[in-house]
């Protein structure tokens, strides 16, 4: 007897725990799939700041740009969003800043709805000293289901800096993490840079056309510029019979240039200049070339007047062709 009454009290107790573990479990799936009415639910806030906290004077304007993503059905209320003219306070006391704009645009996914509000706060102090002050928190409305709730966006602290300053500033006693390195102005460092390589240019340009012997540009390939690259080659020699040989191959190398120069064979200055003006500054060396030609060639009793070494002033005077044939004497 005492052991049937024991058996029927196991099964009792059995039954009732039973019971209870599987009412607990439906209630714990109830409360997933519909949660209470009076449950908020997330509402995920992202805020864009201005970029700096210090510096703003009076008339300066700051901007935000606060992300609220909230799941459906669940919409914001145009009703909480901060009025244009609107001047905030803290604890009381005006901080100085006025809502000049707030702008509200939404976006729909699936399952959330993004909304993107820009606000736009101007500054309307200021003091003789930097001043505290804060764009302070905003509380905007949601509501969805019959149920209204509020979420808060965050404030962000800043700085208002005065006009001017009173007073004297050692720069070095006021060296703030805050403040930005003093900058000098070097416009007009890059001016001058500019307008010097523009002029080391120029010149450059002008020397390689000067001394250039190649054809790097208009006018520098000529006959004599050819015949100076030629008369460079030709070395002299303590041999008085080689310097001779060498002194007539510049002789003839110079023929080649004034006939190639002018068209034609000549043997004056007259004749070159009439055909070649530019080369009238050097009249006289003609002369005295043509003079030399003359006593290498034809009659060694003829004069020339040329004093110096001869294959050095050849040289020389080949140039000088060279910078008339260019324009340049």
């Amino acid at each position: 007897m005492k052991l049937a009454n024991l058996l029927s009290t196991i099964a009792i107790c059995s039954g009732l725990l039973t019971s209870l573990l599987s009412g607990t479990s439906a209630s714990y799936a109830a409360d997933v799939d519909a949660p209470a009415p009076n449950q908020n639910p997330t509402v995920y806030v992202t805020a864009i700041d201005p970029v700096r906290d210090v510096g703003y004077h009076v008339g300066d304007i700051l901007n935000r740009t606060i992300t609220l993503r909230v799941e459906k059905p669940y919409r914001i209320l145009q009703t909480s969003l901060p009025l244009q003219g609107t001047e905030k306070k803290y604890r009381g006391q005006n901080q100085g800043l006025e809502v000049r704009s707030a702008v509200l645009t939404a976006e729909e996914t699936k399952h959330d709805t993004i909304y993107k509000l820009e606000l736009s706060y101007q500054v309307f102090t200021n003091s003789v000293v930097v001043k505290p002050s804060q764009l302070p928190p905003e509380y905007v409305k949601f509501g969805g289901n019959g149920h209204m709730f509020t979420v808060r966006i965050p404030n962000f602290p800043f700085r208002i800096s005065p006009l001017t300053i009173y007073g004297s500033v050692k720069v070095e006693k006021d060296m703030s993490q805050f403040r930005g390195p003093l900058l000098l102005d070097s416009t007009w460092n890059h001016y001058a840079l500019i307008a010097c390589l523009v002029i080391l240019s120029v010149v450059v340009i002008g020397l390689f056309y000067i001394l250039g012997n190649r054809s790097w540009l208009p006018r520098m390939g000529g006959p004599f510029a050819r015949a100076y690259r030629d008369l460079r080659k030709i070395k002299g020699n303590k041999d008085n019979t080689s310097t001779q040989e060498n002194i007539s191959k510049m002789i003839e190398r110079l023929h080649v240039a004034f006939n190639q120069s002018t068209g034609n064979s000549v043997f004056t200055a007259d004749e070159v200049i009439t055909t070649k003006p530019q080369f009238t500054p050097i009249k006289d060396e003609i002369t005295k070339f043509f003079a030399l030609s003359r006593h290498v060639f034809f009659d060694s009793d003829a004069r020339h007047g040329i004093e110096q070494d001869l294959q050095l002033w050849l040289r020389q005077f080949c140039r000088r062709c060279r910078d008339c044939e260019r324009g340049l004497s």
